[in-house]
C-alpha cells in the first residue's frame, strides 16, 4: 500500500484550462510534487504504484500546462514515460538554472518539498518550452554513446599513465588494459551501428549527419544522442542549446567581449575535433575559418564559430532531410 501525504496550502478555485504547473523533485525513493497555483504538495514513493497515485493526485490532465522536474538519470525515466504517455507536456530544467531562480526569488531553503514548489513556480512564471520525450531507442543510444565516451577517457588516462611507468609489470598491465579498452570500443561501435539500423528514421538521420565533411558516424551518433531535438529547431535555438551562441555584453557606450556559456557540454566536446577536421576538409567551413583568421580573430574563436556552424548546418540538413552538398561558389 503506497503511503501518500498531502499538505494543502490553499483551496482549489476554478481555473481556466491548462493553467496548472506541477513541479516534481525526483529522488531514488520518493517523488515530491507541488501544484501552482494552489500550493498543494504531496510525497509519493518513486515506484510504478506511486506514479499511478501521482497521476490520481494530479487529477484533470487537460488542466495541466506543464510538469517541471530536474533530470536525475535513471530515477526520472519511468516517471517521464508515464507522464508523456497521458499527454502531459514535460520540461526538464538544468539544476543550475533552477537554483539561480530560487536565489533570485529569495527562496534559499532547500528541502525536497521546497524544491518541488520552486520548480512549479519556475515553470509557471517562465513558461519554458516543452521538449519531446526520448524514445526507448534514443535512451539506449544515449547509454551506448555515454559508455563509449567513458572508455575514451579511460584510454587517454591509461596512455598518459603508461608514459610515466618504469616498472615492467605495471607497463604490461597498462598495455593489457589498453587492449581491453580498444576491444570494448569496437564492441560498442558495432552495438551502436546495430541499434541505429533497427530504426529506418534514425538510420536516415545518422546518414544525413555523416554526410557532412568532418563528421563521421561516431560524431553523428553523439549528436543524435546528445541533441535528439536536432532538425526541429530554429537556427538560433540549435546554437543556444549547444552552448555555442555568443552572449553579447554591452552597456551604454561600453562593449565587452562576447563569450559562450551554458548549453550541453558533451555536445561541444563531440564537436571540437570535427571542427578541427572541417577547417581542412570541409570547403565551406574552411573558407569561414580562413576569413576569420584573416580578420585577426583568435584561432579558438574561429574554431568555436566552426562548431556553431556545424550544429546549425546539422539542424538545417535534418530539417530538410537531405544530404550535404558543397555550396556553389
Amino acid at each position: 500500500m503506497e503511503k501518500m501525504t498531502h499538505r494543502v496550502a490553499a483551496s482549489k478555485a476554478e481555473l481556466p484550462p491548462a493553467s496548472i504547473t506541477i513541479g516534481i523533485d525526483v529522488s531514488k525513493d520518493y517523488l515530491d510534487a507541488a501544484r501552482h497555483p494552489g500550493g498543494d504538495t504531496v510525497r509519493i514513493a518513486n515506484t510504478r504504484k506511486g506514479q499511478t497515485a501521482l497521476l490520481c493526485w494530479i487529477g484533470n490532465i487537460k488542466a495541466v500546462a506543464r510538469v517541471v522536474f530536474e533530470p536525475t538519470g535513471p530515477y526520472h525515466r519511468t516517471l517521464e514515460e508515464r507522464l508523456a504517455a497521458v499527454g502531459i507536456p514535460l520540461i526538464k530544467v538544468n539544476p543550475r538554472q533552477a537554483r539561480r531562480f530560487a536565489g533570485a526569488t529569495a527562496k534559499l531553503s532547500k528541502t525536497d518539498c521546497v524544491d518541488a514548489s520552486m520548480l512549479a513556480r519556475y515553470g509557471a512564471l517562465l513558461e519554458p518550452a516543452a521538449r519531446p520525450v526520448r524514445t526507448d531507442l534514443q535512451n539506449r543510444l544515449a547509454e551506448l554513446v555515454a559508455a563509449r565516451r567513458s572508455l575514451m577517457r579511460d584510454r587517454t588516462s591509461t596512455l598518459n599513465r603508461l608514459k610515466t611507468l618504469t616498472i615492467g609489470l605495471l607497463q604490461r598491465h597498462a598495455r593489457h588494459r589498453l587492449r581491453q579498452i580498444e576491444a570494448q570500443i569496437t564492441s560498442l561501435d558495432a552495438a551502436t551501428d546495430a541499434l541505429v539500423a533497427e530504426d529506418a528514421h534514425l538510420f536516415r538521420r545518422r546518414d544525413v549527419l555523416a554526410s557532412i565533411p568532418g563528421l563521421g558516424t561516431v560524431t553523428a551518433h553523439a549528436l543524435l544522442a546528445d541533441m535528439p531535438e536536432l532538425g526541429t529547431m530554429e537556427e538560433g535555438q540549435a546554437a543556444s542549446l549547444a552552448g555555442l551562441a555568443p552572449i553579447t555584453r554591452q552597456s551604454g557606450t561600453w562593449r565587452g567581449r562576447s563569450f559562450i556559456q551554458g548549453g550541453r557540454a558533451t555536445l561541444r566536446q563531440a564537436l571540437y575535433m570535427p571542427a578541427i577536421v572541417s577547417m581542412r576538409f570541409n570547403p565551406d567551413l574552411k573558407r569561414v575559418y580562413d576569413r576569420l583568421v584573416a580578420k585577426g580573430k583568435h584561432p579558438k574563436i574561429a574554431i568555436t564559430t566552426i562548431m556553431r556552424k556545424l550544429v546549425v548546418l546539422a539542424n538545417a540538413l535534418l530539417r530538410k532531410d537531405r544530404l550535404w552538398t558543397p555550396k556553389e561558389t
